[in-house]
């Protein structure tokens, strides 16, 4: 058979599956259900505006699920709105509420199955569920522009994430908004993930990873939650240009995650900016941390740690690393920005003539000992803080920048810091 045969039976088959797809409007009520087993791959379910009964399994590949401006599909309280149990499916333009609250039996407004590869999910609102969409098992799945409000009626502990994430591979989470639930995404031993250009508030977690490595999170804005971004036993992340601000424990919790780079991220305004605890082997490089109680809390043993080229702006505490160990946090004559540093540079390098030493003696103490804070202002401390000043060698070890920077850099997302009162806004 040549080419052209083959090029013309292709177009035909093609021509003829789109005969076939039809758009289909289904009024409220009770028959959505109907709809979906009549329906034939490639057809567009048309919602109309009202209450559409919720609990629908969706086994057509190919079918579009969309509505007309205040089309409702309702789960009445229990189990999944919708169950999407066969490959690319879309589900557009919908006000999707009131699913299960049951989150160990995956209760959710969307529950895509292992079976229901290339789903989307776009530009649908959820409400009061205890998942907003549930992705298990099923990969390349898209999640964008949708709006997510929890449960605000129950504690926070009880509520579940706005997109779970299991066992799945190369989901895209793009552009949402999420408020009032637990999480904002949540995945749990999954890789190739993608979580970009969100905006979260008043969560537990902005971002929750465990056991999900290989990924990215990128350009997203956590504003208000009480830790901004929780990577935990994941590997090989990018964490890049992400906006943490005023979230109230941390910005950025690193547990157990090695191999990753964490670029041109701004925290403002947390207990500590960044926790780090027994993470190994990653890059910190432009980066902006600033008014938080702790710049950096290093502790548990983190090893091979790159840091350079951030800036330390008007922390109470820059670092905390309680250790003996002298870590240079400064790679090819290249340190970070400390705003308490009074250094001078007489070379015109844009680099400190002396080094920076950001912990002494006293703090290593008060650390181990906090009632060792009533001695803060006696003679015997700044005789000793004098004398670690003059003789360097004093100093019991801990973090020092060999090349520490007269100028802060600054990453791009500080023009997104700036607009997050106007991004607040955004999330109604």
């Amino acid at each position: 058979m040549g080419r052209a045969c083959v090029f013309m039976l292709v177009a035909i088959a093609v021509n003829i599956a789109t005969a076939r797809a039809a758009t289909i409007t289904v009024p409220p009520g009770d028959g959505l259900q109907a709809a979906i087993a009549g329906a034939s791959p490639g057809d567009i379910l048309n919602l109309a505006a009202g209450v559409h009964r919720g609990g629908v399994v969706v086994l057509t590949p190919d079918l579009t699920l969309t509505g007309m401006s205040g089309a409702i599909i309702d789960g009445g309280g229990r189990g999944r709105a919708i169950t999407l149990a066969a490959p690319e499916i879309t589900i557009r333009g919908l006000i999707i509420r009131s699913a299960g609250r049951d989150i160990l039996a995956k209760d959710a407004g969307v529950f895509i199955g292992h079976q229901a590869d290339r789903a989307a999910v776009t530009d649908n609102r959820f409400v009061d569920n205890a998942v907003g969409v549930f992705l298990d098992g099923a990969s390349a799945a898209l999640v964008q522009r949708n709006r997510f409000d929890g449960q605000q009626q129950i504690q926070m502990s009880e509520r579940g994430p706005g997109v779970a994430i299991y066992g799945t591979h190369g989901a895209r989470i793009l552009d949402n908004s999420f408020r009032y639930g637990r999480d904002g995404v949540f995945a749990v031993t999954s890789a190739d993930l993608v979580v970009g250009g969100n905006q979260f508030r008043d969560l537990r977690f902005a971002v929750h990873f465990m056991y999900s490595g290989s990924s990215a999170v990128f350009a997203n804005i956590s504003i208000d939650n009480d830790i901004g971004y929780a990577l935990m036993y994941s590997d090989h992340l990018d964490i890049i240009d992400n906006v943490s601000d005023d979230d109230h424990d941390h910005g950025m919790l690193f547990n157990y995650t090695n191999y990753s780079r964490i670029t041109g991220n701004v925290v403002r305004g947390s207990d500590k900016c960044v926790f780090i605890y027994n993470a190994n082997k990653n890059r910190f490089v432009g980066n902006w941390f600033e008014g938080c109680g702790v710049g950096i809390h290093f502790t548990a043993g983190s090893e091979g740690n790159a840091l350079t080229g951030n800036a330390f702006v008007n922390n109470r505490t820059q670092v905390k690393y309680v250790g003996t160990r002298w870590l240079d946090w400064a790679e090819n004559g290249r340190g970070n920005y400390w705003s308490d540093n009074p250094a001078f540079d007489l070379r015109g390098r844009g680099i400190a003539d002396t080094a920076y030493r950001p912990n002494d003696v006293i703090d290593q103490v008060i650390w181990r000992a906090p009632a060792a804070k009533l001695l803060l202002n006696s003679p015997a401390v700044e005789v000793l803080r004098w004398a670690q000043a003059a003789f360097p060698a004093l100093h019991p070890g801990g973090v020092i920048d060999s090349a520490p920077l007269m100028a802060p850099p600054r990453p791009p997302a500080l023009v997104r810091l700036k607009a997050a009162p106007q991004a607040e806004a955004t999330i109604p």
